[in-house]
């Protein structure tokens, strides 16, 4: 199969490109360095530079099955005043409608649209959702929201569009679980704010493996929240990641300390939502990681 791939360069976009190399596809990496892109991941069909260095990006997409696109600005990387706010929101629909743009001008018959999403969609709800639920009413559900509408887009083409929201990333190097770890081995471990807030995580394992699903099923479809089983709380998740690195838990990092460092930040670890995920194992994936102990566990182990 040949694949286009944005995002490959991130925590997960390095993962899913290389499973997809190493099953044998074809992946052509749209990036704004393919320079850099080369060194990440070498073993690739081909290298763009895209956005700005690829104008026909059309005849580049010719013969492409199928489309990831998980490029995105980072929404933690910066205090979120207006202007950054809105780079967060553009870097998100502009270049999904850039893509879908390219896509219905090409010389091709993609069959399958996947773009990441987030289970931010929901807010900090505090009831538990699947992906039939509303959407939230904060900053960052407008983005998502904005995000998959622009992603629907390609459905005027008859292609098959699936956006995985994306849950708390657990990977050993990089995502949600690396800031955590680095102050459980100083002792000062434990939880941020109440702890009372949902912890919905995955496994970077189990998530690229439900990109790879989704390509590779035509029955999927729509909006998938990709969360492991069985949600925790913040108080849970210490808690256990203490045990398993044999550190205390008890310190905490009061909310009015997350809200003055971080801002309106704060609320994306303040709030929490359970995010159930019967949707994706109904269409017959099968995680790996089910429980957080032996997820864990893993990512943990020399």
């Amino acid at each position: 199969m040949k694949i286009a791939i944005t995002g490959a360069t991130g925590l997960i976009g390095r993962e899913i490109s290389s499973k997809l190399i190493a099953r044998g596809d074809q992946l052509i990496i749209l990036s704004r360095s393919p320079e850099n892109a080369i060194s990440i991941i070498p073993g690739a069909y081909k290298y763009i530079c895209w956005p700005e260095g690829s104008p026909k990006l059309s005849d580049e997409l010719n013969n492409v099955d199928a489309v990831i696109h998980l490029a995105g600005e980072n929404v933690m990387g910066g205090r979120w005043n207006e202007k950054q706010k809105k780079k967060i929101l553009e870097s998100r629909t502009k270049t999904t409608r850039n893509l879908i743009d390219a896509i219905s001008k090409s010389n091709t018959e993609i069959k399958t649209f996947i773009s990441a999403s987030a289970i931010g969609f929901y807010g900090s709800a505090n009831n538990k959702v699947d992906e039939n639920s509303l959407p939230g009413d904060d900053f960052l559900s407008d983005v998502v929201v904005e995000w998959e509408k622009a992603a629907a887009e390609v459905e005027k083409y008859s292609i098959r569009r699936v956006n995985i929201r994306i849950g708390i990333v657990l990977a050993k190097n990089g995502g949600a679980l690396s800031p955590f770890t680095k102050t459980f081995k100083f002792f000062i471990g434990g939880k941020l704010g109440n702890g009372k807030q949902w912890f919905s995580w995955i496994h970077i394992d189990d998530l690229t493996n439900i990109f790879l699903y989704a390509l590779d099923n035509a029955g999927v479809g729509g909006a998938i929240n990709a969360c492991a089983p069985n949600p925790v709380t913040m108080n849970e998740f210490t808690k256990k990641l203490g045990q398993i690195m044999k550190r205390p838990s008890f310190f905490t990092v009061p909310s009015v300390l997350l809200k003055l460092v971080l801002g309106e930040r704060a609320d994306l670890i303040l709030g929490g939502v359970f995010v159930r995920s019967e949707k994706i194992r109904d269409l017959g994936f099968q995680f790996r990681f089910n429980d957080l102990d032996a997820a864990l566990k893993d990512l943990l182990k020399s």
